[in-house]
């Protein structure tokens, strides 16, 4: 805990949780227009486009988009862990940006599309195997694996394509 001159207390590490959790308040987005989580997942993935985007725009190396999506990984664990004990909660979304960042490692055009539409109905639906799997693990680790392997899911369709010309 963070405590000011003035005595009063802070929370200041829990909030600062809340707002990487969020995507930087794009999960909280959702309950605010239609009173629940729902689709606060595509939110995080919208901010994770958005990265992508400025990086294909910057004419990025792979693996810029690579630490990209490790360092979304890792502050996706980092800042889900005070939350873990709830499960799950819906408006945390940073899991869903670091996912979305690994399916686009390398990729640019129709490839690079159709890899974050892949990651994001592999996580939505959790038919593919590892997906469903990964949701079910508690903790901080859960919360963000079953996107990264989604995330891997899309990036292997993105590369399939890029091996047949497209």
């Amino acid at each position: 805990m963070f405590e000011p001159p003035s005595g009063r207390r802070c929370d200041i590490p829990r909030a600062v949780h809340r707002l990487v959790a969020s995507s930087f308040g794009l999960g909280l987005i959702p309950r605010r227009l239609w009173g629940s989580d729902s689709g606060a997942g595509t939110f995080g993935a919208a901010l994770a486009v958005g990265i992508g985007a400025l990086l294909l725009i910057g004419d990025a190396e792979w693996w810029v988009t690579l630490l990209v999506g490790l360092l979304a990984t890792a502050a996706s664990m980092w800042s889900a862990r005070p939350f873990s004990s709830e499960g799950d909660p819906g408006w945390i979304c940073m899991d869903e940006t670091a996912g979305t960042l690994i399916a686009m490692i390398g990729l640019g055009g129709i490839p690079w599309i159709v890899a974050v539409v892949v990651a994001r109905l592999a996580d939505i639906f959790k038919v593919l195997p590892g997906v469903g799997y990964a949701d079910r693990i508690h903790g901080p680790v859960g919360i963000t694996l079953d996107d990264v392997i989604a995330g891997l899911y899309g990036l292997a369709v993105g590369w399939g394509l890029v091996a047949f010309g497209l």
